[in-house]
């Protein structure tokens, strides 16, 4: 009989790259913030205003935010991190909130007025990972870049 290739799992029988929900949006916006190895104050205050005041985090408790962010950065940090994170992303949000994550990715890179060429190929990555088309990305990205204009 073939082995079958399943995903390691832990001493309760899960797999440790599945998380909730809120945390694999979480780990989005942290992952875009950390794109440039430069998580400036405007990225970090709007990961904390967009989970106090979306809907798709009304049911989420705001005490969990930093250790979510503290696990992924962890994640991050070591082997194979960014795969790592990604892949408890992909895996653990529902299909329906794939745009829902590019968006949030999209409001991360443009929070401080400046796209970097990492943060760029991160949300190709994005994009292909959550299966974004053309079309809804740029929509997308339109949006963000119109929400975050300065003056």
């Amino acid at each position: 009989m073939p082995a079958q290739n399943h995903p390691p799992r832990d001493k309760e029988g899960r797999n440790p790259a599945m998380i909730d929900a809120h945390s694999a949006l979480i780990y989005t916006m942290v992952l875009m913030s950390a794109a440039d190895r430069d998580m400036t104050d405007a990225e970090l205050h709007l990961i904390g205003d967009v989970t106090k005041h979306l809907p798709v985090f009304r049911a989420y408790d705001q005490a969990k935010l930093p250790a979510a962010a503290e696990a992924c950065a962890e994640l991050l940090a070591g082997p194979n991190g960014l795969d790592k994170a990604l892949e408890s992303i992909t895996s653990s949000l529902p299909k329906r909130l794939h745009e829902t994550a590019y968006a949030l990715a999209c409001d991360v890179a443009a929070a401080d007025a400046h796209a970097s060429q990492e943060e760029l190929r991160l949300l190709e990555i994005l994009r292909d990972r959550l299966e974004i088309g053309p079309l809804e990305a740029a929509a997308i990205e339109r949006g963000a870049r119109a929400r975050h204009t300065l003056l």
